[in-house]
């Protein structure tokens, strides 16, 4: 496919790959190998060696290459990215986040569910289960929206279903590169969650918290002062959001509006690289190569420092 769009005059300009995690790295090289741009599901690859190899050809070739952490592309989300930047939370102190799910909370992959028969196999998913299927998002969210970058973690990874050949669950320590600590959670086997994505970052001037589940609200806390709620679209939210926002306020807006975003400032990106002008600046904040390369390093880290005991690894 890549080789027959290459070579037509009206060859497609960009492809998704959204197969399992094994076969991220060959199918996206073929097309980056021949000129397509890349959209790529995550965690971009299995290995950091492969993640390293498609960093090194996205910059050699000019291409875009664009990672679908889709919660990056929530309005709110950006609202506090852009909230963070601004200093209205002061020097990041602590940063929280977790992400429960319970659909894994019994052998679902014996049963030849096709989305846990993969996700739970180590020639699939790769060295990680729950920490590369969900902890990922995770970490990516708490980096995206803080700015800071994780520089150590302390993980212990857990496999709670028995004959599953993957962890299920991960309780991890962080620490940020300007001195902030931090904690993960993430876990498939936690009954009574269906996709509870959390953040909660402090700094010394305030705090803000964003849950995905309801995901047109942001809870801003000034230091001495009442804690409010910014809504998307509603009062205090501003052009971070606004670039996000779909649905008139008031109305659900969420996880497919999450992914249209991406899509279209890849869009965006990838237009502006064939025209040679430079494209708006919000839709440069589409995770990239180097996402995908840190969130691989990420989840090989978090494997390595569970194997030692919890004792802490470089990312």
């Amino acid at each position: 496919m890549a080789r027959a769009e290459a070579a037509r005059q009206d060859g497609i300009d960009v492809v998704a790959v959204v197969t399992p995690n094994h076969l991220h790295h060959p199918v996206a090289k073929a097309f980056l190998e021949a000129g397509i741009h890349v959209i790529c599901d995550k965690p971009m690859t299995t290995t950091v060696e492969d993640a390293e190899d498609l960093a090194a050809l996205v910059e050699r070739s000019g291409l875009v290459f664009a990672l679908t952490h889709n919660y990056s592309g929530y309005p709110l989300v950006r609202q506090a990215r852009a909230m963070v930047a601004e200093g209205r939370l002061g020097k990041i102190r602590v940063v929280q986040v977790e992400y429960p799910q319970d659909w894994l909370t019994t052998a679902l992959e014996a049963t030849g569910q096709k989305q846990a028969a993969w996700r739970t196999d180590p020639a699939r998913s790769g060295v990680a289960g729950c920490v590369g299927d969900i902890g990922t998002h995770a970490f990516q969210l708490a980096e995206f929206v803080t700015g800071l970058r994780c520089t150590e973690v302390a993980a212990d990874l857990s496999t709670f279903v028995e004959g599953r050949r993957l962890d299920d669950n991960a309780n991890m320590m962080l620490r940020y590169d300007n001195g902030a600590r931090g904690m993960l959670w993430a876990s498939q086997v936690a009954p009574g969650h269906e996709n509870g994505l959390r953040l909660r970052v402090y700094g010394d001037k305030g705090g803000i918290e964003w849950f995905q589940e309801q995901p047109n609200a942001l809870r801003f806390a000034p230091f001495g002062e009442p804690p409010r709620i910014v809504t998307r679209g509603g009062a205090g939210s501003d052009a971070a959001a606004a670039h996000g926002t779909r649905t008139p306020s008031g109305h659900p807006e969420g996880y497919l509006e999450g992914f249209a975003n991406l899509y279209r400032d890849a869009a965006d990106l990838i237009a502006a690289r064939m025209a040679g002008s430079e494209p708006d600046p919000q839709a440069a904040l589409v995770p990239g190569v180097r996402d995908g390369v840190r969130g691989v390093r990420f989840i090989h880290a978090a494997v390595d420092s569970s194997r030692r005991g919890a004792g802490w690894v470089a990312v």
